[in-house]
């Protein structure tokens, strides 16, 4: 059986006020306590986001941006998990803001939205649009402001079920949504770094893209090709990756089968 390899990262910051939101210290999310929703990025399916935080940031909030060459203003704002949405505005601080109420405690915010797309208190679907992605309020430039508290408190953010860094500045750390995608594709996590992409199954394919570190990949297919031995692990299935558009060897596909249960033949 494959060691499942799991991207384990929770930072500790001084975290202070900001623009009148009162900030809250980290928190381990303690035994016991209800249930987390399975939250997902709140950017639409396959498309690829950097993120940071930063010590004036207030509770736990991660800041997201674009990094696959589409524009982040405009981009839609996805529900992570579904609830019952709030509409609100400040206009020296988050500006433009949705808040989610999941139910057991568990809430999520987004900030500095250009413009809302649901009424107050609507209840919404995960993936459903909830605004669009702009600069309003106390903001330098169109980005996600994105937290997830639990009784009023901010937590280290989890995206489907997996902790994210904390990096100080954006191009650190990505990742790629699989919210909305509608069963397009099966989700999968990859891990290890610098994984080729190629053309097709083959070592000797063009590298159509280069996966840097663990992500989210939707898997459309499978077939079998070349031979590839890395990190100790032998395999010739490969999956076709719907949004790389390209196929890795299934060694990096964070599964223990070599064939993949459920994924249909190239």
């Amino acid at each position: 059986m494959r060691f499942l390899r799991r991207l384990a990262v929770l930072a500790v910051a001084a975290l202070t006020a900001f623009a009148g939101l009162s900030a809250a210290p980290a928190h381990a999310r303690e035994a016991g306590a209800t249930a987390a929703p399975v939250f997902k990025a709140p950017y639409p399916c396959g498309q690829r986001w950097t993120y940071s935080h930063h010590s004036a940031e207030v509770r736990r909030a991660l800041d997201f941006v674009r990094a696959d060459g589409g524009s982040t203003a405009g981009t839609p704002v996805l529900a992570s998990a579904a609830g019952r949405a709030t509409r609100h505005w400040q206009a020296d601080g988050a500006g433009n803001y949705i808040v989610i109420d999941h139910g057991g405690g568990w809430a999520t915010y987004y900030f500095h939205l250009a413009a809302f797309s649901v009424p107050s208190g609507t209840s919404v679907a995960q993936g459903q649009q909830i605004g669009t992605t702009g600069s309003t309020g106390n903001s330098s430039g169109a980005h996600i402001h994105y937290e997830q508290l639990l009784n009023g408190v901010g937590q280290n953010i989890v995206i489907n079920g997996a902790g994210l860094p904390y990096p100080g500045s954006y191009h650190q750390a990505y990742l790629t949504s699989d919210n909305g995608c509608g069963g397009a594709g099966t989700v999968f996590s990859t891990w290890g770094t610098g994984v080729n992409v190629r053309s097709d199954a083959r070592l000797s394919a063009p590298v159509v893209t280069t996966l840097s570190g663990p992500t989210t990949v939707r898997v459309v297919c499978q077939k079998q090709g070349d031979t590839v031995t890395a990190e100790g692990y032998t395999n010739n299935w490969w999956s076709k990756l719907l949004d790389q558009n390209g196929f890795i060897t299934n060694i990096y596909i964070d599964h223990p089968d070599a064939k993949l249960p459920g994924v249909p033949l190239c």
